[in-house]
C-alpha cells in the first residue's frame, strides 16, 4: 500500500513530543476509521498487532490485517511505544486503504511525556489518531455521572491532557486523548461517536477481537 511521503523511518524512529499536532486535521467527513490493538506472543520476544479498517458510516469491518515482528525491547513502563510501533506500521502497511483517522489502544498525549503509542504512531505513520486505554499513566480527574456519552476532564496538575468518558453507563469510564492531528477538544466526541453496543469504539474492539483470535 503507499504510503504518505511525510512518514518516518520505523526502524527505531521514535520522535519527539513536540511533532505532535494538536488540532483537527482529517479529512471530512470521515469515510474510513481504523482500530489498532498490539500485544505481545512468545514470553514477549514477538510483537503481535491486529487492525481492522472500518467504514465510518456503517461501522462495519472493511478490511484486517494482523502483523508479527521480534520485539525490538524489554518492555519498561511509560517507554511500550518503542516496542510496538515497528509492528503498527507493518500492520498498517496490510490494509488496502489507510484511515482518515486512527483509534489506537494506547495512550495518545495523555502521558507522562505527552507522547503516549497513538502521538507516536500518528506521527510516525502522518495519519490522525486518538489513543483510548482503561487507565492512562498520567492525569487524574472527576468521574463523568452515569451518563452514556457524558465526560470530564482528565488532567495532570493544570494541563489537560486529555478526558474520562462514560462510553456505557455501570461501566468505568475510558481515558481519551488526542494522538496526532486532532484537537483536544474534538477526542472525546469523536471516540464516542464509533461506540456501538460496546464499551470501547468499534474500531478498537474488531482489532481486540481479531489480536485474541475471537473473529
Amino acid at each position: 500500500m503507499p504510503m504518505s511521503s511525510e512518514r518516518r523511518d520505523s526502524a527505531g524512529w521514535s520522535g519527539e513530543a513536540s511533532e505532535v499536532v494538536r488540532k483537527d486535521a482529517f479529512a471530512t467527513p470521515l469515510r474510513l476509521v481504523a482500530g489498532f490493538d498490539v500485544g505481545f506472543e512468545d514470553h514477549g520476544r514477538v510483537a503481535r498487532a491486529a487492525a481492522v479498517l472500518v467504514d465510518a458510516a456503517t461501522l462495519q469491518p472493511v478490511a484486517s490485517g494482523v502483523a508479527r515482528l521480534p520485539a525490538p525491547m524489554h518492555d519498561v513502563p511509560g517507554l511500550s511505544g518503542f516496542r510496538e510501533l515497528p509492528v503498527l506500521l507493518a500492520v498498517l502497511e496490510q490494509l488496502p486503504q489507510r484511515p482518515d483517522l486512527a483509534f489506537v489502544n494506547g495512550d495518545g498525549i495523555a502521558h507522562p511525556r505527552r507522547f503516549g503509542i497513538a502521538s507516536r504512531f500518528g506521527v510516525a505513520a502522518a495519519l490522525p489518531s486518538i489513543g483510548v486505554v482503561d487507565h492512562p499513566l498520567a492525569g487524574s480527574g472527576i468521574i463523568p455521572h452515569q451518563t452514556r456519552g457524558a465526560y470530564t476532564a482528565l488532567r495532570d496538575g493544570r494541563e489537560q491532557i486529555g478526558w474520562l468518558l462514560r462510553s456505557r453507563v455501570d461501566n468505568p469510564p475510558l481515558a481519551v486523548s488526542p494522538g496526532h492531528r486532532v484537537a483536544l477538544a474534538s477526542a472525546a466526541d469523536l471516540a464516542m461517536r464509533f461506540v456501538a453496543n460496546d464499551r470501547l469504539p468499534e474500531p478498537i474492539r474488531l482489532a481486540g477481537e481479531l489480536a485474541a483470535g475471537r473473529s
